[in-house]
């Protein structure tokens, strides 16, 4: 599952990026620093995983990760292949959801690509952008489907007449993911940029990481009203924080008044942007976080862990990380009964802890 990181050029896309992977791309103070997409891991915090480890004496934990890709600045005109913009629109088809990163700082030493901090009017450009891009997507197959109704099959004016309203709900300026659903769009939605979930990142300046600024305010208030997640940091604290050892970043962040500079919350929400959960599996080998869609069943989550389980499965013992953790060992919480069998079409839990049971 990717996430595209997507904005103007000059915004911190690649400063984010780079803090949250620790990929080293290019970050320089002139538009189009980033040509071709760079792609990075990020994991994803867990104090959950940790806390399960510790008490299961794990010896090595591996955390669930989200994939990234920095993607090229976008510029007016994107739609109709000015800057780089038909490998952008190209790039970010290809990714599952997207991170929109927006400037809320003013810097005078960081140029502005249209000259002023204005991340409402920023947001419109590259959403309107988008939003062409999907029009004529959209327009295009109307076009092949209209001609191919006037043969009467009432399937195919169905279809004519839906694809007429989704093109009239983009020209109004609203994205394809506040569309109602529709099984005779459903293929077409699934093509369209705007119908990906997003998440604005209103990357504001050190200063105002803790009680936010009147520009950040606006970017929640957007995103509030799109039915869009929000998360606020600094992208050059996060590059500063990214160089220091554990304490030292702690002891720092804790001198600005501030828990954390953002990037757990940026992961946690891309994670839940993509409808994921966790479970996890721990032995005293190794205590490992698994992705896996919500509402997923019990044989798909062991076919995360390896085919041979999902193709030989028989049940699974599941607990939920919480009891085990306070039982302070697996067998503990087994003898407390705080440990179930399930089948194979149990719906897996977030924090749900999974031994499987298989044969082969």
């Amino acid at each position: 599952m990717k996430v595209g990181i997507v904005g103007l050029p000059n915004v911190g896309k690649s400063t984010v990026f780079n803090s949250l992977t620790r990929a080293g791309a290019e970050a320089q103070n002139y538009p189009f620093t980033t040509v071709d997409p760079n792609l990075g891991v990020a994991a994803v915090p867990d104090e959950r995983l940790d806390a399960l480890a510790k008490v299961i004496g794990s010896k090595r934990v591996v955390h669930a990760t989200v994939d990234f890709v920095d993607i090229a600045g976008l510029v007016r005109g994107a739609s109709q292949g000015e800057g780089l913009g038909n490998q952008f629109l190209g790039n970010i088809r290809e990714s599952d959801a997207i991170a929109h990163v927006v400037r809320c700082f003013e810097d005078e030493n960081v140029v502005h690509v249209h000259g002023g901090v204005d991340p409402v009017g920023d947001i419109e450009t590259i959403n309107t952008e988008l939003l062409l891009a999907d029009l004529a997507t959209v327009e295009k197959r109307l076009e092949r489907v209209g001609r191919a109704a006037k043969s009467g099959d009432p399937g195919l004016r169905r279809e004519a007449g839906e694809l007429e309203e989704l093109a009239r709900h983009l020209s109004g300026g609203r994205p394809a993911r506040t569309h109602p659903p529709s099984e005779t769009l459903f293929e077409v939605l699934g093509t369209l940029i705007t119908a990906k979930p997003t998440l604005y990142v209103a990357n504001v300046d050190e200063e105002s990481l803790a009680g936010g600024n009147p520009y950040s305010a606006e970017v929640e208030k957007l995103a509030t009203g799109e039915g869009a997640e929000s998360v606020r940091l600094s992208a050059k604290l996060e590059a500063e924080v990214a160089e220091l050892p554990e304490g030292e970043a702690r002891e720092y962040l804790a001198m600005l008044g501030v828990e954390s500079a953002g990037f757990k919350g940026f992961v946690r929400a891309a994670y839940r942007l993509l409808g994921l959960i966790t479970f996890f599996t721990a032995n005293e080998s190794e205590c490992r976080a698994w992705t896996l869609h919500k509402g997923s069943i019990a044989r798909r989550a062991a076919g995360r862990i390896h085919s041979d389980m999902e193709r030989g499965f028989i049940a699974a013992e599941v607990g939920n990380w919480e009891d085990i953790v306070a039982a302070g060992s697996w067998a503990k919480a087994r003898e407390y009964a705080k440990i179930r069998l399930e089948g194979r079409d149990y719906i897996v839990e977030d924090g749900d802890t999974m031994i499987v049971r298989f044969n082969v």
